[in-house]
């Protein structure tokens, strides 16, 4: 294996010397030197977590700032660049609001008559939704899903060409029960329906909730709510099930039967609508838009084949919706661990391989995402706007909150989506004092997953969750650069690996449902619990670091500081339990909790309600 030659100022330190010396006798001369540095790395983490930055947020100066920083550190450090145009930018645009304007209009034809319907209490655009007019025939997609792993596409044999479709909220319950998830797969989303459905040349998206659960109301989604790219490139509305039932019945047919024989048999039931009903639909929603930017640098090597080298640059911003601490939007949320430790690392990565005398086999591509908060939308606009050839990249690196590391241990993903990711990653790691917990699957919520969806083989580096998470107190000072910066070693003696050894060839894995939902207590099309987990170390159960007033578990009386031991009959040891039994519950549902608090067990009786 050929390894690079190192300059003569990088050497030995005691922290490391037992695992070096193992390592020079193992395959390397200079495998495991400890190469990276705790101060230079600490260093940047203050720079990118301090108030100036104010929290990286989207469409902010902070994050125009932290990606000046950024450049600027890359020109120094005499790397190429490697975004558009010469520059080490790559601009795009996200959506991080938008408003209903006047002249929103759903029309409905059906045998000669016309009705309108009402905007918020019939209907509603959805933020992502294309503006625009369109008008035609109307046909019925199921789940408007093409899940080709579970033999399942709703568009088999069915032409939508042309015509607005109508397809149901979530996905049929067996693709839950194929893919071995608790929770939904990602034919659920709302923006792969839309997105599937644009691709087969569908006009417009009609979505409806679809039969409901004991209690649940048939609620129209809060506009506002919704955050996502910037268009999906067609329109999309959801209309209440009641508005889009007549329709059904007016060709005697019902949606909501349906909907069952999809259920029960988990076979499409897609087919066309009366040819007398016809909608004209148009959508005019102002979008609240910001240009943001990636910034890429290129270290060359000898062939053209790279490695890519990632973490995501923003940030909260002064909190918003996917805040841990509500209560205190307003104030900067400093994201030091999130993610302003994966990007320090990533930029002192760029040093230590910048200073290498000689050219690697194969490049390194730095790179640093923005939009990441928002739904990785900055490596999804990079693999879908590459810079660089995609088909030369190798593998892909990502690093995602490695500041808080404690007892040694570290999360590695995506080791199954290599053919030699796993024993590479368990080779390197013996020489680097640290224990690992390993997942074969590259699907996560972090930018790695945009590569894993363009058969790249990635590697997920995280140090885990804890209760400063999404807050404004995940501040710079908490931060073990010492810690970091071992794991930054081990990172690097990987990305040698891959830059001179064998390709590793992509292995398709199914993702996993370890990772918990929403933090707000089981996220999705779920019932409503309230409460706002504590993601630090706790032995057994869930510690709720806040509330939310008027939620179920504060109307229970719950409390922040409550450690949740028992949800109904599933006893609760960690946050996946929790995850699992809530989604498992429905909206109405009584559930007779226990939770600990200054050492005594407190019962309550939790009403689950509908999310809204």
């Amino acid at each position: 294996m050929t390894v690079w030659k190192r300059t003569p100022a990088l050497r030995l330190r005691p922290r490391v010397l037992g695992a070096a010396l193992a390592s020079l006798i193992i395959s390397s001369a200079l495998a495991a030197v400890e190469k990276t540095d705790a101060a230079r790395y600490r260093e940047h983490v203050k720079v990118l977590a301090a108030n100036r930055m104010e929290g990286r947020g989207a469409g902010t100066r902070g994050l125009d700032r932290a990606g000046h920083y950024l450049e600027q550190e890359f020109k120094r450090l005499g790397l190429q660049a490697a975004g558009e145009d010469g520059t080490y930018a790559q601009s795009f645009l996200v959506t991080t609001g938008a408003r209903l304007r006047g002249g929103n209009s759903l029309v409905v034809t059906l045998n000669g008559a016309e009705h309108k319907l009402r905007l918020r209490d019939d209907y509603i655009p959805l933020s992502f939704s294309s503006v625009g007019s369109v008008s035609g025939p109307v046909v019925f997609a199921g789940y408007g899903a093409s899940a080709e792993a579970f033999g399942y596409d709703d568009y088999t044999h069915f032409d939508v060409k042309d015509k607005i479709v109508i397809v149901l909220r979530r996905e049929p319950p067996a693709f839950q029960e194929k893919s071995g998830r608790q929770g939904p797969t990602p034919h659920s989303h709302l923006i792969t329906k839309a997105i599937n459905a644009r691709n087969r040349g569908a006009r417009a998206v009609i979505l409806v909730n679809g039969n409901l659960g004991k209690g649940e109301q048939d609620l129209l989604l809060r506009f506002e709510k919704l955050a996502g790219p910037e268009d999906v490139g067609i329109p999309i509305v959801q209309v209440k099930n009641a508005v889009a039932e007549s329709w059904f019945q007016a060709g005697g047919a019902s949606l909501s039967q349906l909907q069952r024989e999809i259920d029960e048999k988990s076979e499409p039931r897609s087919r066309a609508l009366p040819e007398s009903l016809r909608l004209s639909l148009q959508v005019n929603i102002e979008k609240l838009r910001s240009k943001v930017h990636n910034v890429l640098a290129y270290l060359p090597g000898k062939s053209d084949e790279y490695v890519v080298l990632g973490a995501h640059y923003d940030h909260l911003g002064r909190g918003g919706v996917n805040s841990l601490a509500p209560s205190q939007t307003g104030q900067i949320h400093h994201g030091a661990d999130d993610n302003a430790s994966g990007t320090a690392g990533l930029l002192e990565l760029a040093r230590v391989f910048s200073e290498e005398r000689a050219k690697p086999e194969r490049g390194i591509l730095f790179a640093a995402f923005a939009g990441e908060e928002l739904g990785l939308l900055g490596s999804a606009h990079w693999v879908s706007h590459p810079t660089l050839p995609l088909n030369k990249a190798v593998a892909m690196l990502n690093m995602d909150m490695i500041g808080r590391i404690q007892g040694g241990k570290i999360y590695v993903g995506g080791v199954g989506t290599g053919s030699n990711l796993r024993s590479l990653v368990e080779g390197a790691v013996t020489r680097h004092e640290l224990t690992v917990d390993y997942s074969a699957s590259g699907y996560a919520a972090s930018d790695h997953t945009s590569f894993v969806t363009q058969r790249i083989p990635v590697l997920f580096f995280f140090s885990g969750l804890h209760s400063d998470y999404h807050k404004p107190s995940d501040t710079w000072e908490k931060i073990d650069s010492a810690a970091a910066a071992n794991l930054l070693d081990l990172v690097a003696e990987i990305t040698e690996q891959l830059s001179a050894g064998e390709r590793p060839q992509f292995v398709k894995v199914e993702a996993e449902t370890r990772g918990p939902a929403s933090p707000s207590g089981g996220g999705g099309y779920g019932p409503y619990f309230g409460s706002i987990p504590d993601f630090g170390q706790v032995e057994n159960g869930v510690r709720f670091a806040d509330v939310r007033p008027g939620s179920p578990a504060s109307k229970a009386g719950l409390r922040a500081g409550d450690v949740l031991i028992q949800f109904g009959e599933t006893p609760v040891k960690n946050l996946y339990d929790f995850t699992y039994a809530l989604r498992r519950s429905k909206v109405g549902d009584v559930v007779e909790v226990k939770v600990l608090r200054g050492g005594q067990t407190v019962s309550a009786s939790v009403t689950l309600e509908q999310r809204r």
